[in-house]
C-alpha cells in the first residue's frame, strides 16, 4: 500500500499515513499529537474544497477535462440516445434497463404520478404569490406524513416504493405549485403521455380535451432533465446525504436537498444569468460589461464552476438544444447578448487564465424562458430530475457500512472558561 510520510516539526515524530484511492483518512491524523491530552490533528476544510465525504459509484466528473459520466456512460451519449426515465433507472440501479425492465419501471413511476387530494388542500393554504420552490419544498416534506411506512428505510421493498412515488410525484407537485402561483386550476396527470409530456400537460393545459405537447419542446425538456439527473457531491446532494445520515424517511431528506437547491448559488444560478443579460440590455453593450467585470465592478454569472475548469459538457449540449427550441418558440432576444458575451469571454486572456468557461446555467435559463417558464420555476425544474440522483445517493449512503451520522468537527476560537457575572455587575460591551 502507498503511504504518506509526515514529520511533526513540533515534536520531531514521524508518521506513516496510508494512501488509498488517492486519499488519506482524516481520522489517521488524530494520532499526530503533542501529548496525551492533545485531541490530535484535524484537517480544516471549509466548504469541503478538498475533502471526500463518501465513496460513490454513481457519477464521475473530471473537471479539468470537462467530463461527466453517469455510471460510466458519457453524458453526451445519454443526451443523444436516452430518455430521462431510462437515465434515472441507470443512475439508481447502475445499469441501463432492458426493454422489459424499462417498461416496468415506466409503469411503476407513472402509477404514482397522482397525489392525495389533501395535498391540493395543503397547497391551497399558500399565499397567492408564494414562491413555487418554497411550495415544492414544503409539499415534498408533507408527503412524509402521508406515507409513514417510508420510515422503514432499511427495507428494500419500501425504499423501492418511495423511489417510485418521489420520481412520479415530483412533476405533479411542481406543476401544482406553478398553477397555484398563477391562480389557475390544477391539472391532473395524463399517464398516456411521456414523463416530460405529462409535466407540460399539467403546466400548460387550458380548455382542450387532450393536451398534445410539442414534440421538440418535449424532447428538449427530456434532455435538460437528463443533464440534471445527478452531479456528484454538490450542495443539494451533500444536504441529502447529511440529513439522510440521521435516518429520516426519504421525503424529509429530499425536502432538505431541495431547500439547498433553493439558494441562488445553487438552483437559482440560471435566474441570475437572465438578470445579468437583462441588465446588459443589448449586444453592443457587452464589451463595456466585460470591462466592468475585469475591473471588479460586476460578476459574470453562468461562467466558472467549483468542479469544472473547462467547458461544462452540459453547456455544450444545451447550446445545441437551444437552437431546436428557438425554431419552435422564436429566438429569445437575450440569446444574441449571451452569444456575444461567450465569444468575447472565451477570447479574453483574463477569463482564459482563470479557467472561466460557460456552465450549465448559462443557457438553460434562456431555454426555459423561451418555453414559457417564469424565472421562479427554474429551481423547481432543477429539482424534478435531480430527485433520481438524490435518491440514488441516499440509498448508496444507507448501504455503505462506513457511513455514520454526519457530524463535522470545528476549530473553536471563542473565549476560554469564564465565570458567570450577575446582571447588576455587567458592563456594556463595546
Amino acid at each position: 500500500m502507498d503511504t504518506l510520510t509526515l514529520i511533526d516539526n513540533r515534536t520531531g515524530k514521524k508518521y506513516e499515513i496510508p494512501i488509498q484511492n488517492g486519499t488519506i483518512r482524516a481520522i489517521d491524523l488524530r494520532q499526530i499529537r503533542i501529548d496525551e491530552e492533545d485531541f490530535g490533528l484535524m484537517s480544516y476544510d471549509p466548504a469541503f474544497m478538498n475533502t471526500a465525504s463518501c465513496r460513490s459509484k454513481i457519477t464521475y466528473i473530471d473537471g479539468d477535462r470537462g467530463i461527466l459520466r453517469y455510471r460510466g456512460y458519457p453524458i453526451e451519449e445519454l443526451a443523444e440516445s436516452s430518455t430521462y426515465l431510462e437515465t434515472a433507472y441507470l443512475v439508481l440501479y447502475g445499469e441501463l434497463p432492458t426493454k422489459s425492465e424499462l417498461d416496468q419501471w415506466t409503469h411503476d413511476v407513472t402509477y404514482h404520478t397522482f397525489t392525495h387530494e389533501n395535498i391540493k388542500k395543503f397547497m391551497d393554504g399558500f399565499h397567492y404569490d408564494a414562491h413555487p420552490m418554497g411550495m415544492l419544498v414544503s409539499t415534498v416534506a408533507a408527503l412524509s406524513t402521508f406515507y409513514p411506512e417510508a420510515k422503514n428505510i432499511f427495507n428494500a421493498d419500501s425504499r423501492k416504493l418511495q423511489t417510485h412515488r418521489l420520481i412520479g410525484k415530483m412533476p405533479t407537485l411542481a406543476a401544482f405549485a406553478y398553477r397555484h402561483s398563477r391562480g389557475m386550476p390544477y391539472v391532473y396527470p395524463d399517464n398516456e403521455l411521456s414523463y416530460t409530456g405529462n409535466f407540460l400537460n399539467m403546466l400548460f393545459k387550458m380548455t382542450e380535451l387532450k393536451y398534445e405537447p410539442n414534440a421538440t419542446l418535449e424532447r428538449a425538456l427530456d434532455i435538460l432533465f437528463i443533464l440534471h439527473a445527478d452531479h456528484e457531491q454538490n450542495c443539494g446532494t451533500n444536504a441529502m446525504r447529511g440529513v439522510g445520515s440521521s435516518h429520516p424517511d426519504p421525503y424529509c431528506a429530499v425536502a432538505a436537498a431541495a431547500a439547498a437547491l433553493y439558494g441562488p448559488l445553487h438552483g437559482g444560478a440560471n435566474e441570475e444569468v437572465l438578470r445579468m443579460l437583462s441588465v446588459i440590455g443589448s449586444k453592443d453593450k457587452v464589451p463595456e460589461f466585460i470591462k466592468k467585470v475585469k475591473a471588479g465592478e460586476g460578476l459574470l454569472m453562468g461562467f466558472g464552476h467549483r468542479v469544472y475548469k473547462n467547458y461544462d459538457p452540459r453547456a455544450k449540449i444545451i447550446k445545441r438544444v437551444a437552437d431546436q427550441v428557438f425554431e419552435v418558440t422564436g429566438k429569445n432576444p437575450l440569446l444574441d447578448i449571451a452569444l456575444e458575451l461567450e465569444r468575447i469571454a472565451l477570447e479574453d486572456e483574463y477569463f482564459i487564465k482563470r479557467k472561466l468557461y460557460p456552465n450549465v446555467d448559462f443557457y438553460s435559463g434562456i431555454i426555459y424562458q423561451a418555453m414559457g417558464f417564469p424565472v421562479e420555476m427554474f429551481p423547481v425544474l432543477f429539482a424534478i430530475p435531480r430527485t433520481s440522483g438524490w435518491v440514488a445517493q441516499w440509498e448508496e449512503l444507507l448501504l455503505d457500512p462506513e457511513q455514520k451520522i454526519a457530524r463535522p468537527r470545528q476549530v473553536y476560537l471563542g473565549e476560554e472558561k469564564r465565570k458567570f457575572v450577575p446582571i447588576e455587575h455587567r458592563k456594556t460591551a463595546k
